[in-house]
């Protein structure tokens, strides 16, 4: 394996030469990431040459729909799983609410679920709810000093009762990667479903999602350098158990079953800006797939390798400097194995004084509860204002680590 061009891979970004944004340092890539070259061209030719309702007979119609085809296949091919399990829609919020309504339409009272506290409340409060309809909802907690998920936990909260199993590939604070196969594995033993929040896991990586085990993958692309749609992959056995939550004419399409509201022409299609992206690496890095037989998930394997690699380097040289300070508490792992490269903080400054002066250094972070109000509590730390949040992927260089270190030791 090669190591990452990144020269190359920020000449993929529109943003990184524009004016208002030179010598800036992006830091708050997990609450949104640049949206990669591909991406932004895809979206102007499809509003500008294709911008009528999909899927009629007149050739501008027609290419509009095989276009939003090609990016549902396109996409679950490069996460290894069937065309017909992939559903785009709004937001992974309204695409985890919709779900909810599915499955809590199949439960009884007396039935059981799993829910952590370290989940962004997208992926919490609605299964939340259903106890509201007599489910019984019980908690897999943190450990209260590291916000880690102890898999041993599992085999005293699951049950024959229990029907779903819901968790975050990793965190949005603590970053920590969890254990979703054992997680499968415990859940599926009893016969129950695993869902999972894949939000803040996929930018570091798309996943194959076979390989988790996970009858339901939730992630958004617009934190996967794409635009704003919310993927959704729900296994077909899952499928066939679940009511339609369309409209009732539309239950034999899949991509629209766990989908109520209109698509959005013109995002969908630019998700195959990410697939291009994607492949771009892989053309750029590899010169093996000379007849066109290397499939789009073993693309993506490389690629992640890649990306991971190159994190993985600069999450450990931020951590080495942050462990080597006394006023400064890291939440998660202090190493950089096992995690995603998202780094939170508390300090014995107020977060979001820091994330104001680290403005005078060009450094874009944010402090604030990032919607996991019930994983600060869990770790004694106060959501308003929160920990200061670092987070970055791989188009990130060294310098701006460099940049991020010198602002703060200054501001610390």
């Amino acid at each position: 394996m090669t190591s990452l061009d990144i020269d190359f891979v920020r000449s993929q970004f529109p943003a990184f030469s524009q004016d208002n944004l030179k010598g800036w340092a992006f830091f708050e890539n997990a609450g949104g990431s640049y949206a990669c070259g591909q991406v932004v061209d895809r979206l102007h030719k499809y509003y500008t040459q294709t911008k009528v309702q999909p899927y009629a007979v007149y050739p501008a119609s027609a290419r509009a729909g095989k276009e939003m085809d090609d990016a549902q296949s396109r996409l679950a091919a490069l996460l290894n799983v069937e065309t017909s399990e992939i559903s785009f829609g709004p937001s992974t919020s309204q695409n985890t609410y919709v779900l909810s309504k599915a499955i809590g339409a199949t439960l009884k009272a007396g039935d059981e679920i799993i829910v952590t506290n370290q989940d962004h409340e997208a992926n919490s409060g609605v299964w939340r709810r259903l106890a509201d309809q007599g489910i019984t909802v019980k908690e897999w907690c943190v450990d209260p000093l590291t916000g880690s998920l102890d898999l041993a936990d599992l085999d005293g909260l699951i049950t024959a009762k229990t029907k779903l199993l819901t968790m975050p590939h990793c965190s949005n604070i603590v970053a920590e990667i969890n254990d979703v196969a054992g997680a499968a594995e415990k859940i599926h033993a009893v016969g129950g479903l695993l869902v999972v929040d894949g939000v803040s896991y996929a930018p570091h990586g798309l996943p194959d999602i076979k390989a988790t085990g996970a009858d339901v993958y939730l992630f958004s692309m617009y934190k996967t350098f794409g635009p704003h749609q919310g993927a959704m992959f729900v296994n077909r056995q899952t499928q066939e158990k679940l009511p339609n939550q369309g409209h009732y004419f539309n239950e034999g399409f899949a991509n629209k079953r766990f989908t109520p509201a209109g698509p959005d022409h013109a995002q969908i299609s630019a998700v195959n800006g990410v697939i291009d992206y994607y492949e771009a690496i892989y053309d750029h890095h590899f010169d093996d797939d000379v007849s066109g037989e290397v499939s789009l998930a073993e693309k993506a394997r490389r690629v992640n390798g890649l990306f991971a690699a190159h994190e993985k380097a600069l999450t450990d040289k931020l951590l080495t400097f942050l462990r080597g300070r006394n006023d400064v508490r890291i939440l998660g792992p202090e190493v950089a194995d096992n995690r995603a490269a998202t780094v939170a903080l508390q300090t014995n400054k107020t977060a979001t004084d820091l994330a104001e002066k680290l403005v005078n250094h060009k450094i874009m972070a944010s402090a604030c509860d990032f919607y996991a109000v019930r994983l600060l509590e869990a770790l004694d730390v106060a959501p308003d204002p929160g920990p200061l949040r670092l987070s970055f992927v791989h188009y990130t260089s060294e310098a701006e680590i460099d940049q991020l270190i010198s602002a703060l030791k200054e501001v610390l």
